[in-house]
């Protein structure tokens, strides 16, 4: 028997679903909803395809193989004058919708008005490293403006706990310095938008993401766990990050 098809996992169907151009009556080009949604994750969001995966539902290949075939599609459609028609494929709607990135803005535009933004936290500045922040600060934003913020410890919860103790407290956005690839999984399984690579002072970058201004790096990885001695990113061989009881020096880790 043929293998089953795993559903995807998609926060919201498209508002549109047919494109044309101007002139002719060329059969159309089809473009399921999963490849729509590989689309909108990475393109448009501007997700790795690790974060992408998660976010799926499904492995790092298979979203590979849906992204290529998405632009290709889209790439015919466009050069052959062809309308699009998204529809179809093997998907299921989020139950969590509006809270799964659905209502999250591209790169660049302004975020959803109603929001909470926790930031990696050290005396006004944004922590330079995920895993091993001690506190966050936690904005409540309304109609486009902070209304109330909060710093809080993170009660000695380690990297793997950190995603849960933030979904807890109804975080959709995250800002921080370094981060490692399985906690990004982890943001992006919970919902929670990633704007790393950031530093300096934590108020300003909470203005700058309600501004639009603030972009998420795909290149503040950190990629050690396993203790003291690692190094992150850039640093010289056998240069740690900064003095993790107080950041990254205001650098990007990555």
């Amino acid at each position: 028997m043929p293998r089953r098809i795993k559903s995807r996992r998609v926060c919201s169907l498209p508002a549109c679903r047919c494109f044309r151009p101007e002139q002719g009556a060329k059969a159309a080009v089809p473009l399921t909803v999963e490849e729509y949604e590989t689309l909108r994750l990475i393109d448009y969001l501007g997700l790795d395809q690790s974060a992408a995966a998660a976010r799926l539902g499904v492995g790092r290949a298979t979203v590979q193989r849906i992204y290529a075939q998405a632009r290709q599609n889209v790439s015919a459609a466009l050069v052959e004058g062809r309308p699009l028609v998204i529809g179809g494929g093997s998907y299921d709607l989020c139950p969590r919708g509006e809270t799964c990135g659905g209502r999250m803005a591209a790169r660049g535009r302004k975020e959803a008005t109603d929001m909470k933004i926790a930031v990696t936290y050290e005396d006004g500045l944004v922590y330079g490293h995920f895993g091993h922040t001690q506190q966050f600060k936690i904005y409540t934003v309304e109609d486009g403006a902070v209304q109330q913020a909060q710093v809080v410890d993170t009660q000695g919860s380690g990297h793997g706990a950190l995603a849960g103790f933030l979904a807890q407290r109804g975080v959709d956005c995250l800002i921080c310095g370094g981060i490692g690839g399985g906690a990004q999984m982890a943001l992006a399984e919970a919902g929670i938008r990633l704007y790393a690579g950031c530093s300096g002072s934590a108020d300003q970058q909470v203005q700058r993401l309600l501004e639009g201004t603030l972009t998420a790096s795909q290149s503040a990885t950190c990629d050690h766990h396993h203790g003291e001695g690692h190094t992150c990113g850039h640093h010289e061989e056998g240069q740690g990050c900064g003095h993790h009881g107080g950041g990254c020096g205001g650098h990007t880790c990555g």
